[in-house]
């Protein structure tokens, strides 16, 4: 492909998108892999400026990529991830690419902190091939590991869903952005939240007070547009701020060595992490609602 051609790669992919976006999700996303690669080998050619640009993979999953290819998959991904915020795989992608300034953050606040030191040095995963879930269950009622489990098994879910990291260029970031997914079930534990939209936009916003992932500020956004009207009261008026202010007070989340803390009463654990209650939504809530917006 000539050189003015790829010029006009975003632009054949934006009309791609614009006409695809709502009947095809998924091909998006392999159409914006698609221009990368043909980016990728017109531009790491001997004779090419771009050729130093280019690195081997620095982990098993990895994907080198270059900014403009991470371009192209940040468009794709967060076109999928907006008109369908359950595309998990598609919002990994977006935390991916517009995340590593963040990262970078989260890894320093890692670092000066003993506990966040030995995360990053030993590294621990949570699937069912790492953690009993068996052996959870055996624990007794009210224990962090024992109401972990309860939530997995009321919302259907399991620690095995999450996505193995490729886009990112740092081998430590990789694992740090991978620790943030494995744990994300956790802080619903942890805040109380279910895994419908209004928790989902709630635990978003606590994520994104906590981290600063762009990916996180972006689904509280754009979530909400998936919630009836009545919803998005309920969450600007109670669950948005209860989130903001959680995000704020409690101690770094990424910090807390969750595998060797499934024993503890899950509320001492709430409490020494400074996690407040989750908000009381009053049941006069429905007839404020109807005064204020049904007149």
């Amino acid at each position: 492909m000539a050189a003015h051609s790829r010029i006009f790669l975003p632009f054949r992919f934006a009309i791609f998108t614009s006409q695809n976006i709502r009947l095809r999700p998924r091909l998006i996303l392999l159409k914006a892999e698609h221009y990368s690669r043909i980016s990728h080998q017109e531009g790491v050619g001997a004779s090419s400026p771009h050729a130093e640009e280019w690195t081997p993979p620095l982990y098993q999953e990895h994907v080198p990529t270059s900014l403009f290819q991470k371009a192209l998959l940040t468009v794709g991904s967060a076109a999928v991830a907006i008109t369908d915020p359950y595309r998990h795989d598609m919002i990994a992608v977006l935390g991916e690419t517009t995340g590593y300034y963040a990262l970078m953050r989260i890894r320093d606040q890692m670092k000066a902190d003993p506990v966040g030191q030995l995360i990053l040095s030993e590294r621990p995963r949570i699937n069912t091939r790492t953690v009993d879930l068996e052996e959870l269950r055996n624990l007794p009622e009210g224990t962090f590991g024992r109401e972990y489990v309860n939530w997995l098994d009321r919302n259907d879910v399991t620690p095995d869903s999450r996505a193995p990291v490729k886009f990112i260029d740092d081998e430590e970031l990789a694992y740090v952005i991978q620790r943030y997914r494995e744990i994300h079930d956790l802080f619903h534990t942890l805040l109380g939240m279910p895994t419908n939209m209004l928790g989902e936009c709630t635990v978003k916003m606590f994520e994104a007070v906590q981290t600063g992932l762009p990916m996180c500020a972006m689904g509280a956004v754009f979530g909400p547009l998936r919630l009836s009207s009545r919803q998005r009261w309920k969450l600007r008026n109670y669950y948005i701020p209860w989130a903001v202010r959680a995000g704020y007070s409690a101690k770094c989340l990424m910090n807390v060595y969750y595998e060797k803390r499934f024993h503890e009463p899950l509320e001492e654990l709430k409490a020494d992490l400074k996690i407040p209650p989750p908000p009381q939504v009053p049941k006069s809530t429905s007839s404020n609602y109807s005064r204020l917006y049904k007149r």
